[in-house]
């Protein structure tokens, strides 16, 4: 099995309100623990997490050697104020709290660093999003400053401009990364940055009724031949489900990311050329 490139252990696939609760007082091993054993029954020896604001992921990494787990963490995703991200972390207003909170992270023991540059799809109407993303100014300085404290970057990010001006500014991995277009998805391939394309967060939700299937076919059916182009472009795709994510639990969505990510025509030497270069980048220096 293939290593799960980005996840959220403080989800659980089902109710993020309750699975986040549980961790209200203090964090809660047993659950933390579920979801390792989840993953660890799947197959998967290697996690890398997107996150959270609950110190979930800190404990999660400290238990994932007893599962025969290699796990990587951000701590917590940082987000500007206003805009989303507290889901997964922590805001800041200026450059000074910025700054700060990168060094935070990294005296918490972050493997790397994660950052929210867009909002997410909405998924009720295809080809939209429920914010545009940061300019491209911002983007740079979040990733040098990163950088320059000798962290790679994750980013959450979507829309074209967005993930272009993410990409050019020396991003390390690019996640979710929907509505491309094809001078993006050239950048994407030159620069080798490894996407992760999380179709799960997606397909698995088509047939639950919570949003129309006709809107939710249409961003799979568009990420889908966005990928093809991609690989066909000689890009770097790699295997991350958002697992945690509603009707993508611990396991079971790293393994519909792969039958999503075949049905796009990523193989297995395309998945774990990305997950090698994954794991080689996203680690504490």
């Amino acid at each position: 099995m293939f290593g799960e490139c980005h996840a959220h252990m403080i989800m659980d696939g089902v109710n993020y309100q309750k699975a986040v609760a549980l961790h209200r007082d203090g964090v809660c091993e047993a659950a933390v623990r579920a979801h390792l054993e989840e993953c660890r029954a799947a197959g998967i020896r290697f996690v890398r997490d997107g996150g959270d604001a609950r110190g979930v992921t800190c404990l999660a990494k400290e238990l994932a050697a007893e599962y025969g787990i290699d796990y990587r963490t951000p701590v917590y995703a940082i987000h500007r104020k206003g805009h989303y991200g507290g889901i997964v972390g922590r805001a800041f207003s200026d450059w000074d709290e910025y700054e700060a909170l990168v060094r935070g992270a990294a005296e918490a023991g972050a493997d790397f660093i994660k950052i929210m540059v867009s909002g997410i799809l909405d998924l009720a109407r295809a080809g939209t999003l429920t914010e545009p993303g940061l300019d491209r100014e911002a983007i740079r300085r979040m990733i040098g400053t990163a950088h320059d404290a000798g962290l790679a970057v994750m980013a959450h990010c979507n829309g074209d401009r967005t993930c272009f001006d993410t990409l050019e500014a020396g991003v390390d991995s690019l996640e979710h990364g929907f509505f491309m277009e094809e001078e993006t998805l050239h950048l994407l391939a030159e620069r080798g940055t490894p996407w992760m394309p999380t179709f799960a967060p997606v397909g698995n939700l088509i047939g639950c009724g919570r949003f129309p299937d006709e809107e939710l076919g249409k961003n799979l059916d568009r990420q889908t031949e966005n990928v093809r182009k991609a690989l066909a472009y000689g890009a770097c795709v790699g295997l991350g489900s958002d697992a945690g994510a509603y009707l993508v639990p611990h396991g079971k969505g790293t393994q519909d990311e792969y039958r999503y990510l075949q049905r796009a025509g990523a193989d297995d030497v395309v998945l774990r050329r990305a997950e090698d270069r994954v794991r080689a980048v996203f680690r504490r220096r």
